[in-house]
């Protein structure tokens, strides 16, 4: 069920307490999280139980513009990637989370396969950073993601992508503890279900995220394009 009218009140009380945000430029940059056509695209093996989700938010379209919005703006553009299961993977850990069971079951994200190949409206472009692939539900653990962005002097991360409640929940989260600026954006993410959605926004995200905006919002916010160089005489 949709969140009721004392929820939706409670969170804009929340949300008015945040102070505006500021983007900038060579400080700032997009994580787009686990951009696969398993989640993404019409014949992805995770497509279909996020499909009714991510057509009511109007996901790939905010997607597209927020990743056309924030390169016109300067903004840096860093790929974080889910581990791409290969044959063996999980089966003999000593406990693998429920995610990492239904990945083995199911192979999602499979290395060498379709499934497993970026979205092609969201493939890494030139001057794009790719982090190393993260295992579980974190961008940053155990891999090179926070020394990627300390190197580029990043203070501002937007984190979108998939899946709301579990690797953007945890890599927004793990990002405010390595203290990072965060922002989540409401309808640049999807789950599979509006009670996921509903806690990833309104219960947990007020808890850590620095920001909660629309796609809209944050695209507004972002500073104007920086112009071209005056050629030279």
């Amino acid at each position: 069920s949709k969140p009721q009218p004392v929820q939706q009140a409670a969170w804009q009380s929340r949300r008015q307490s945040m102070p505006e945000t500021i983007y900038p430029r060579g400080r700032t940059a997009l994580l787009l999280v686990d951009p696969y056509n398993d989640f993404l695209s019409e014949r992805g093996k995770v497509f279909p139980r996020i499909k009714p989700i991510v057509d009511e938010v109007g996901l790939l379209d905010n997607l597209r513009r927020l990743d056309g919005a924030v390169r016109a703006a300067g903004i840096q553009v860093v790929i974080v990637p889910h581990r791409r299961w290969e044959p063996g993977d999980y089966e003999d850990w000593d406990h693998p989370n429920p995610s990492q069971r239904l990945i083995m079951q199911r192979h999602s994200f499979a290395r060498g396969e379709w499934g497993g190949e970026w979205h092609p409206d969201f493939a890494p472009k030139p001057g794009d950073l790719i982090a190393g692939e993260h295992w579980g539900q974190s961008g940053f653990a155990g891999t090179n993601l926070d020394f990627l962005l300390k190197q580029k002097g990043i203070t501002h991360v937007i984190v979108v992508g998939l899946l709301a409640n579990t690797c953007i929940e945890s890599t927004a989260r793990f990002a405010m503890e390595l203290g990072y600026h965060v922002t989540l954006v409401r309808d640049a993410t999807a789950a599979f279900s509006h009670e996921m959605m509903h806690a990833a926004h309104e219960l947990n995200g007020p808890t850590y995220a620095h920001s909660i905006q629309t796609t809209a919002e944050v695209i507004a916010a972002l500073p104007a394009a920086p112009r071209s160089k005056e050629p030279v005489q």
